[in-house]
């Protein structure tokens, strides 16, 4: 008896069990979204028709000084004084740097003296040769002599010279590298002088675009922080080589403003105007699936979303040129991709 109550106690747990994951089954399958394909998807899509690309078209880079150089000693010495500071704007042949020449000019004194009692030796025995007082060799060492300590003199003087340390170049002091009572010589640096009343601004073009640029034509720049001001560029370098992304580098000369308020280092752009009156398709570049080898958009055709391939050719900013696949009057879909594929059934709001 107590078995056969056992029996029923454990079914009727079994039973319990039962019922409640077949409960708690269908309260999960009500809860989860079904999602059926046939069901038609709400879309956003734009009916195709012919445009003319976007008027500027911009290339962004960074401008650079014309020159640019860091001064140091051609000699050495101790430097007594530094004429400018960082900020002075000089001017070339302007003196900068004035090294201790006191030993030079005390050389160059006895060198003088030397001179002077050559060339008295020279008058005398000259006149003491002609009247055949004394040997022609005599008079040939004093004059060889003579002409040595001419070139000591030279010598010595250019060295004078090069302890005033002057500007190859009108420019900007943009770097102050010694101080008054520092040891000067030769390879290292005192100053940096950095001319920006004309720059080299330098962008990176895409092979396909490379032939918007051509040597020695004058483009448009302007630097980010002044778009009000508008500077003639004319194309100096395009590259012959790419970079990593497949670019290639195009260089301007461009004259600074009366002020120099572009800066080396600065960020600008070339705008480029399309005077071309033809048109073409032009997609968001969002409507896009696909991969960088075959894109893709969705096409609406009958109510259904239809893939197609296309043949792309200029991106500029957010939109890209079509140059095969679609034609004009064509529904492309923008927007509402979730769920989407090929054969959707859509419901397509039109801009």
């Amino acid at each position: 008896m107590k078995k056969i109550i056992y029996i029923i106690v454990a079914l009727a747990l079994i039973a319990v069990v039962v019922i409640r994951l077949k409960t708690n089954k269908e309260t999960t399958v009500s809860r989860v979204y079904q999602y059926k394909k046939e069901q038609a998807i709400n879309v956003q899509a734009i009916t195709l028709k012919l445009e003319s690309p976007e008027n500027d078209i911009t290339y962004t880079g960074t401008f650079e000084p014309n020159k640019e150089t860091r001064i140091s000693a051609d000699i050495q010495g101790k430097i007594n004084s530094v004429l400018v500071d960082a900020g002075s704007v000089v001017r070339k042949g302007q003196a900068l740097v004035q090294l201790d020449n006191s030993l030079l000019k005390l050389q160059l004194q006895t060198i003088e003296i030397q001179i002077e009692g050559l060339e008295a030796d020279v008058k005398r025995y000259k006149v003491l040769a002609n009247a055949d007082a004394i040997q022609g060799v005599q008079l040939e060492k004093t004059e060889l002599a003579l002409k040595s300590a001419k070139v000591q003199k030279a010598t010595i003087t250019e060295q004078i010279n090069k302890t005033t340390i002057t500007a190859p170049f009108s420019g900007i002091v943009t770097a102050k590298h010694t101080e008054e009572g520092a040891y000067a010589a030769p390879g290292i640096p005192l100053l940096q002088i950095t001319d920006i009343s004309s720059l080299k601004f330098t962008v990176n073009v895409p092979e396909k675009e490379l032939s918007q640029f051509e040597p020695n034509q004058q483009y448009a720049l302007s630097a980010d922080v002044y778009p009000e001001t508008v500077l003639a560029g004319k194309v100096i370098l395009i590259g012959s080589k790419a970079n990593m992304g497949n670019s290639f580098p195009v260089q301007f000369s461009v004259n600074n403003t009366a002020d120099l308020k572009i800066k080396s280092g600065m960020f600008g752009n070339v705008q480029l105007k399309n005077d071309k009156e033809k048109k073409f398709i032009i997609l968001p570049a969002s409507a896009i699936v696909g991969t960088n080898i075959q894109p893709q958009v969705y096409q609406v055709k009958n109510g259904k979303a239809i893939l197609q391939n296309i043949t792309t050719s200029t991106r500029f900013q957010n939109k890209v040129q079509v140059s095969g696949g679609l034609t004009e009057g064509d529904v492309i879909i923008t927007n509402g991709f979730i769920n989407l594929f090929d054969g959707a059934n859509v419901v397509s709001i039109t801009n």
